[in-house]
């Protein structure tokens, strides 16, 4: 039984999710914002998406995990 490639993978979006949103709220009074990007803070939301699959992938890897124990 190997590794199941939804571990490190969630793992690593959920990291980059966090680091991306939490730069999005230090900067969310930017002006760049309102210049750049309609007022829209980018970095939030993507940062959002990104820890949104992120814990996606987790779980389904821990529940394919949790599922192969009791089995």
């Amino acid at each position: 039984m190997g590794l199941d490639i939804r571990l490190p993978i969630g793992g690593m979006f959920a990291v980059f999710g966090v680091l991306l949103g939490g730069y999005g709220i230090s900067t969310d009074d930017s002006p760049m914002y309102l210049e750049h990007s309609l007022g829209i803070n980018i970095n939030l939301w993507w940062g959002s998406a990104l820890l949104l699959f992120g814990m996606a992938m987790l779980f389904l890897a821990l529940r394919k995990k949790r599922h192969e124990a009791g089995s």
